[in-house]
């Protein structure tokens, strides 16, 4: 990638004077933000925080640990997200991820599925906030770069605000600075994930209160805010939004984020200059990894998104008869279903 997508320093908390690194982000999200949904996203959005998909402790410890943390030197800045429970693990992945040049560490305190509880982490950590403090203190005497966690305001359906109050209050002791709040709990028993993105009710008012009770941390919101009216509303309430799914079914909308939330000039990108990009990328995956560029392609889907013809574009995109076309072939026939 060339200019102007220039690559950042390690990220640091916000400072009176600088940009707030976690003002806006795209959420970690299994199965979809891999590296190639990464470089996507980073061309539409030179400032966006970016997250990995939740790699787990186990995976890097006995796993193929550059299959996992590969990245692209253009997804800067980029966040890895752990899921694990064993403050020594965590601390011997995060050392991995700092070493392979990931900005940030992220603990999965937030995720409700039974094979995350199985594991005896995500949001059921929740009820451990000892052990979660134990966790980022190994992590931040193993890192230089900041240790961050993503939470749930509760657990089941107690609506105490206390309890999300003391699980900050006692885990920002131990050095994390910088909490990703999802205003939902998280119902360990009795729905899927998916319903608990949907099911529990949004209680930003929970997120902002813990604003005003730490200013001295940074606080982003999480969950159901997709448009630039909400991200903007959420902006004047706590210090950053993290944006999930709408990110990605909806990508054209990072390119706007940088002129709207960031005060960068406003960008001169076309879906047409960001799909050749694509084809650019995808041609050099395949050259350097043998990654063909169906694998790649899939996370673009959503480009066109609301445009006329985007759904016969899509389908030129996804068609497996035209895989052993190259990329460029595959990008023209599209451009005539347009």
């Amino acid at each position: 990638m060339s200019d102007p997508y220039v690559f950042s320093p390690p990220l640091q908390p916000p400072s009176p004077n600088g940009i707030n690194p976690w003002r806006l982000s795209v959420a970690p999200m299994m199965d979809w933000t891999d590296r190639h949904c990464r470089y996507f996203h980073r061309l539409l959005s030179r400032h966006a925080l970016l997250y990995s998909e939740m790699v787990t402790t186990g995976a890097l410890i006995h796993g193929d640990v550059e299959r996992h943390l590969r990245l692209n030197a253009e997804e800067h800045p980029v966040a890895l997200q752990l899921g694990g429970s064993e403050p020594a693990d965590l601390a011997h992945c995060a050392k991995l991820g700092e070493q392979w040049g990931y900005d940030e560490i992220n603990i999965n305190c937030g995720c409700p599925s039974e094979r995350v509880q199985r594991g005896a982490f995500g949001a059921c950590l929740m009820a451990e906030p000892q052990l979660v403090a134990d966790c980022v203190k190994a992590m931040v005497d193993a890192v230089s770069v900041p240790v961050t966690v993503k939470h749930r305001i509760g657990i089941d359906k107690g609506e105490s605000y206390e309890f999300v109050r003391d699980f900050v209050g006692q885990v920002s002791e131990a050095g994390a600075k910088v909490f990703i709040v999802h205003a939902r709990n998280a119902w360990l028993k009795g729905l899927s994930p998916k319903e608990n993105r949907e099911v529990p009710p949004l209680r930003y008012e929970l997120v902002h209160r813990l604003k005003r009770e730490f200013p001295c941390l940074t606080i982003a919101i999480n969950g159901g805010i997709s448009t630039g009216e909400q991200i903007a509303e959420q902006l004047a309430q706590v210090d950053g939004v993290m944006v999930g799914r709408e990110a990605y079914h909806n990508p054209w909308a990072l390119a706007s984020w940088d002129s709207d939330f960031f005060g960068a000039q406003a960008s001169a990108l076309s879906r047409e200059s960001v799909e050749a990009q694509m084809v650019a990328y995808m041609e050099r995956e395949a050259a350097a990894n043998g990654t063909h560029w169906y694998a790649i392609a899939r996370h673009m889907l959503g480009l066109r998104h609301g445009q006329p013809g985007a759904r016969r574009w899509r389908q030129v995109w996804s068609d497996h008869k035209l895989k052993g076309l190259p990329a460029a072939a595959v990008m023209a026939q599209a451009a005539i279903k347009m």
